[in-house]
């Protein structure tokens, strides 16, 4: 039989069959993993899979094969830095939900967000959340955020999920695709998907006091019927994203806004630090290419060689 895997516990699968059945699956014993991919759970949510049913009474199946993924999501695992651990796969977009208070998202975060979907060419939008609690300062930032993420080729929104605020232009860029929440802990993902899924009722959980970070609220990754024909996979709150599978001299070419320009720079190989004649340090001099962007380039540049 085929499904979709819409959950993952681990060494349980909850998937969903061609007849919107769901079945409990687990992995056959001796499964051939893709050796390509060193990651630390081997099905991810988002996963079109093969399985025998096990026990039809108790809705139970073995998983036997795993059909090739159009794109996916990874973080360094948790439990072993040498290895990754997949959030979701067959995305569609991802939906990064971001804050400009209580807590605060940095740019940096958001850009380490957005180069790990260039990379695996995963379409982008950045919402930022609980626009009922800016003052002047943070509409002012939340502009310039908006100003420089669009001209480079971003959707970014301004929404509330407490007042419902935008709601309506946020649903329809999720409408008929299967796309990817994420953001930190605090942002009101949940907040969100129970207004956009009222059904769902997932637990929310208020930021703490004393951190001013938020709490995380979801343990696994899972994936929502928004409609017949849009999906989200809600996952756990993320505070650091690790790129992986990057080298140095490709990261320039994950911004857009840099890879326009690589090609007037004088080497093939260049970092974009002091080499002569180079079209991104001109760019930035120029007023092109943000600085703040660029920072978070060099921010980036700095992480990638580390063994993971």
């Amino acid at each position: 039989m085929e499904g979709l895997v819409y959950r993952s516990t681990g060494s349980w699968y909850d998937v969903k069959d061609l007849q919107n059945v769901f079945w409990k699956c687990r992995l056959k014993g001796k499964f051939k993993l893709d050796e390509t991919i060193r990651s630390s759970n081997p099905i991810a949510v988002g996963d079109i899979v093969h399985f025998d049913i096990e026990d039809k009474k108790e809705e139970t199946g073995m998983i036997y094969e795993i059909e090739h993924r159009t794109n996916y999501v990874a973080r360094v695992s948790p439990q072993n830095r040498n290895l990754r651990h997949m959030i979701a796969s067959n995305l569609d977009q991802s939906l990064l939900v971001a804050t400009l208070k209580n807590p605060k998202t940095s740019s940096g975060f958001i850009d380490r967000f957005l180069v790990s979907c260039e990379a695996y060419h995963i379409p982008a939008i950045i919402a930022f959340n609980k626009s009922d609690i800016y003052g002047e300062d943070e509409n002012d930032r939340y502009l310039y955020l908006k100003n420089i993420y669009e001209a480079i080729g971003y959707k970014v929104l301004l929404i509330s999920a407490k007042e419902k605020t935008s709601i309506d232009k946020l649903i329809a860029l999720l409408e008929n695709k299967k796309t990817l929440i994420s953001g930190h802990s605090g942002v009101g993902k949940s907040s969100l998907i129970n207004v956009l899924m009222p059904e769902q009722d997932l637990k929310v959980m208020e930021v703490s006091d004393w951190s001013g970070k938020g709490m995380h609220t979801t343990t696994f990754a899972e994936m929502y019927d928004l409609t017949n024909t849009s999906k989200l996979i809600d996952t756990p709150g993320i505070r650091e994203l690790g790129i992986v599978d990057i080298e140095k001299e490709e990261l320039s070419g994950y911004f857009p806004e840099m890879r326009i320009r690589l090609q007037h720079c004088k080497f093939n190989n260049c970092l974009h630090l002091n080499e002569p004649d180079c079209a991104i340090q001109e760019a930035v001099i120029e007023g092109e290419i943000e600085e703040e962007r660029f920072a978070n380039y060099l921010a980036i540049l700095a992480t990638l060689g580390e063994k993971f």
